[in-house]
């Protein structure tokens, strides 16, 4: 039996102190500071925690900008989240496992680690030529259905300086960068997490 995958989570209770919301919380230091302490991040068997709601895993979501258009994709069927299948995303992202053995336990709540992280989880999944600048906008959670229940997402825009991205994941189809408002022409089609940071796409892409 293969080893099992270990996820970066934190208790449900360390949100609850702070004020669990629906949709977009845009005070993001008072929610990162409470979450990257000793003690509060750390690593669980997602087996363990997928369908457990008192756990929510930390999910890098990374939307990536440039000159109004943002880049979008539809998840191919070998997505490791069989649930988002075959429905269109404008986040690039995933679970945070701790294969940074050299820090050992100081890995789940230090930032910079956590941001090496996240540099590591796009470039799995998509090649940047281009440069960016990488801002954390946003955290987002979604009581709505049993995906979100169990996630808890860190919203990141990338401004890039020229639309080169190309897929590295098969699971990544139909790539493009698209408007705002052709996003919203097939917003039936977005898995719900895009969908409610296309309502505040806006103000979290303010500086592309």
């Amino acid at each position: 039996m293969g080893q099992q995958e270990q996820v970066l989570v934190v208790d449900r209770k360390v949100i609850e102190r702070i004020g669990m919301f629906q949709g977009l919380a845009f005070d993001v230091k008072r929610y990162l500071d409470a979450i990257f302490v000793p003690g509060v991040p750390r690593f669980m068997p997602r087996s363990q925690v997928e369908q457990d709601p008192s756990f929510k895993q930390l999910i890098p979501y990374v939307i990536m900008a440039h000159e109004g258009k943002y880049l979008s994709y539809v998840r191919g069927k070998r997505a490791g989240e069989a649930r988002l299948v075959a429905l269109r995303s404008i986040g690039i992202g995933g679970h945070i496992n701790p294969i940074d053995a050299e820090f050992g336990e100081l890995f789940a709540y230090m930032r910079s680690n956590y941001e090496s992280a996240v540099q590591r989880e796009v470039e799995e999944e998509v090649d940047v030529k281009a440069a960016h600048k990488d801002r954390i906008v946003a955290l987002l959670n979604d009581e709505s259905n049993e995906v979100g229940s169990v996630h808890l997402g860190i919203v990141h825009v990338w401004h890039l300086d020229a639309p080169e991205v190309t897929r590295r994941e098969q699971m990544i189809t139909q790539m493009a960068f698209m408007t705002a408002a052709e996003l919203e022409e097939v917003r039936n089609s977005l898995e719900t997490w895009s969908a409610l940071c296309l309502d505040r796409i806006g103000e979290m892409a303010e500086g592309d």
